[in-house]
């Protein structure tokens, strides 16, 4: 397209148009930069349209319009051809594969080409449902030659989506409500004293055994019975293997009659596991999770733990040269950062909330580092004390410690008041002594509206 004619154009609709043509981070450019991009992605896609219609293969994909059930049932009963479903993996080289088994890599995965990436404007994470030809003996992996659905949508509608980094971000203003009919005491205190909202970034700052796989699970039911229609990740990094089955045995009990892609989804890879594997199933996951947001979901991550994450990063990532103290390399928390940093609550539908627990006073001068470089990073804390869980006080929450930023956009007046007031009762006595009292007063309360009539007595 002629450059004058571009420049005659508004900015707004020079973003409208290479949002259409598939430009990302539209808003990072000016005029100027705007109408370049738009020039070589218009140059790009007539290329990728000159090969597609040159491909002489019949079940090549060449257009997004859907065949009639006709045509599908036909190629379904082909015995070379074969339906299949999954997550995408795409690879720096631009081809991709559909992972067999979720996340993992192996023999039964199916081979994405780059022009069928290109063209419907695939990524990682994207869930495709689609049609196979069955591999030869010369094929090392099935490709793929069809289209049928990616995320549940039809491939048009999926073209036309926004992406995760041009959507504007909020801040939380809708709780995530974690108190349930079975009135769990972890749940309500974290309701009244770190409020959760969609979209929300918190840290579950924990030393050890102080019950931080506990909470993760407790939160895990509560969303699931709360909300429905928000999917739930648990990302395990570095974990250990029973405690892996024990998390996979605790959920998903109120999803019963929920489709497979709004069930919560474990993701693990255990510390018998090279780092490498901790790192690729990070990164798939998030982009998993973006894609659901892209689509308006909300989403909730729970992860345990960021600071495994960062050390993994730290062993796989090239050193800079410069390291911190505990033999942390600055850039090994880039990406850790960028994972974290993806939490945010959508302006016009969706949102992505991530919760991670990160180790404190485990002895090692990396994690204190770690810890260090996270906290303020953000807008919610909740911090489990060690002298609590020694006398065997559950849940071991410092209410002093712990609180949600901008929390008067999720609480109540009335919430607001019954937190302050039940954080100044006990101020000046030790942990152990005012934490005894707090769970009292909530245990000998139904639920957190009840506490809060009885606090306003005091």
């Amino acid at each position: 397209m002629d450059s004058s004619v571009l420049n005659e154009k508004k900015l707004t609709e020079l973003r409208e148009m290479a949002q259409k043509l598939g430009v990302h981070k539209i808003t990072s450019f000016n005029k100027a930069e705007l109408i370049e991009q738009i020039q070589q992605q218009i140059e790009i896609n007539s290329k990728e349209n000159e090969v597609l219609r040159n491909d002489n293969q019949a079940n090549d994909n060449r257009n997004l319009d859907n065949r009639n059930l006709e045509d599908k049932n036909s190629s379904q009963g082909d015995e070379q051809k074969e339906t299949i479903e999954g997550i995408l993996d795409v690879m720096d080289d631009g081809f991709g594969f559909i992972r067999h088994d979720k996340y993992d890599s192996g023999e039964n995965d199916v081979y994405v080409s780059p022009v069928q990436i290109r063209r419907f404007r695939l990524k990682t994470g994207d869930y495709i449902k689609g049609l196979i030809r069955k591999n030869k003996e010369k094929d090392k992996y099935a490709p793929l030659i069809y289209v049928f659905e990616i995320n549940g949508n039809s491939p048009e509608n999926s073209y036309k989506r926004l992406n995760f980094e041009d959507l504007k971000p909020i801040y939380p203003t809708q709780k995530l409500t974690l108190e349930t009919q079975k009135s769990d005491i972890t749940n309500r205190m974290i309701d009244l004293f770190a409020p959760v909202g969609k979209g929300q970034r918190g840290l579950i700052v924990s030393p050890p055994k102080t019950g931080k796989t506990t909470i993760i699970k407790s939160i895990a039911n509560a969303i699931e019975e709360n909300y429905p229609d928000v999917k739930i990740f648990i990302l395990l990094i570095d974990e250990r293997p029973e405690e892996v089955t024990d998390i996979e045995r605790s959920v998903n009990k109120f999803t019963a009659d929920r489709s497979e892609q709004m069930k919560t989804e474990i993701a693990a890879s255990t510390f018998d596991e090279p780092v490498e594997n901790h790192v690729r199933l990070s990164e798939i996951v998030i982009e998993r999770a973006k894609r659901y947001v892209e689509m308006g979901t909300d989403v909730v991550i729970l992860l345990d733990s960021i600071t495994r994450m960062a050390r993994a990063y730290n062993i796989i990532t090239p050193t800079s040269g410069k390291t911190l103290s505990g033999g942390l390399d600055p850039i090994a928390l880039y990406k850790p950062k960028r994972f974290f940093g993806a939490a945010r609550n959508i302006e016009h539908g969706g949102s992505l909330t991530i919760l991670a627990t990160c180790l404190v006073d485990t002895g090692s001068r990396m994690d204190d580092m770690i810890y260090e470089e996270f906290k303020g990073t953000g807008n919610m804390e909740l911090h489990l004390d060690r002298d609590l869980s020694e006398l065997r006080i559950f849940p071991a929450i410092d209410i002093y410690k712990s609180g949600t930023r901008k929390d008067n956009l999720l609480l109540t007046a009335d919430e607001q008041k019954a937190s302050f007031k039940i954080r100044s009762l006990n101020k000046g006595s030790k942990a152990y002594e005012g934490m005894s009292q707090i769970l009292k007063l909530v245990r000998n309360s139904k639920n957190n509206s009840e506490l809060i009539q009885t606090i306003e007595k005091l």
